[in-house]
């Protein structure tokens, strides 16, 4: 019995040393906790990946959107200010639209004071003419003779206007022009006779000038040839030191004496006017 019991214990002592030794579970375990994290958090990762590469994108894509409407505010802007010009240009039209209108209605009214005064020339003319025509048959003259404007006095052919203001030579010129006449131009010896007789001690410009070309000629631009016996002894003498301005002596007038002397033209005195008579 005891051999058995020994036989016995000896059985199973080998059947306990032929046992496979168990299996450690503890390494399984500890990767199979480490691997869901490490697995979320790769997924995590390739989301945050993908989200950045998204977000890239649409970055880019905002940044192009934002450009865009950059531009556009700039066109936006380039067209309003293009509105305003032209507004402006609208109004600046409308004025000048408005100008014309205002022009056209000055030259109509200005159209019919001419007419006006052209009647009142005309009746002015006609009175003149007609007081001349009774002068004329009172004082028993042939009906072929001429007439004077009243104020101005007749020589031969020609009426002359003795003024009483002072002018400059260039004042005085306009001045004829604007009667249908112009500064003295005095060709023969009974036309100087009858001038220097009427004028007496008194100065008055004549048409007679070198300022335009250097030589001295008449208002109608007839070249002159200078007469010694007609100029002050010593004249022209072109004098600059006059201290009336720039420019030397290029006007011609009659002195006290009749005779001729050169001043410069910016020199104030009385003028004489000539024109032709007409008949009546």
């Amino acid at each position: 019995m005891t051999d058995y019991h020994y036989e016995k214990e000896q059985d199973s002592s080998a059947l306990w040393i032929k046992d496979r030794p168990p299996v450690s579970l503890s390494g399984v375990s500890r990767f199979r906790r480490w691997l869901f994290p490490a697995l979320t958090a790769t997924v995590i990762l390739i989301v945050i990946i993908a989200l950045g590469a998204s977000n890239m994108k649409t970055s880019n894509r905002l940044w192009s959107v934002e450009q865009s409407v950059s531009n556009l505010s700039n066109i936006i802007q380039s067209l309003n200010a293009s509105l305003q010009r032209a507004q402006e240009a609208a109004e600046d039209a409308e004025r000048l639209r408005t100008a014309v209108e205002d022009n056209k209605r000055q030259l109509v009214s200005v159209s019919q004071a001419l007419e006006q005064l052209s009647i009142v020339d005309s009746l002015s003319r006609s009175v003149a003419a007609l007081k001349c025509s009774l002068e004329r048959i009172i004082n028993n003259s042939s009906v072929a003779d001429r007439c004077c404007p009243l104020g101005w006095e007749q020589f031969d052919v020609s009426c002359y206007f003795f003024s009483s203001l002072s002018l400059s030579w260039n004042e005085s010129r306009v001045w004829c022009d604007r009667q249908e006449a112009h500064l003295l131009i005095l060709h023969t010896d009974k036309a100087w006779d009858f001038v220097t007789r009427r004028t007496g001690a008194e100065l008055f410009w004549v048409g007679l000038s070198d300022w335009r070309t250097g030589r001295w000629e008449w208002v109608n631009h007839t070249p002159y040839t200078v007469e010694r016996r007609r100029w002050v002894p010593g004249q022209p003498d072109n004098w600059a030191h006059h201290g009336l301005g720039p420019g030397t002596e290029d006007c011609a007038h009659l002195n006290q004496s009749g005779r001729l002397n050169d001043l410069h033209c910016s020199t104030r005195m009385r003028y004489i006017c000539q024109k032709h008579s007409v008949h009546v």
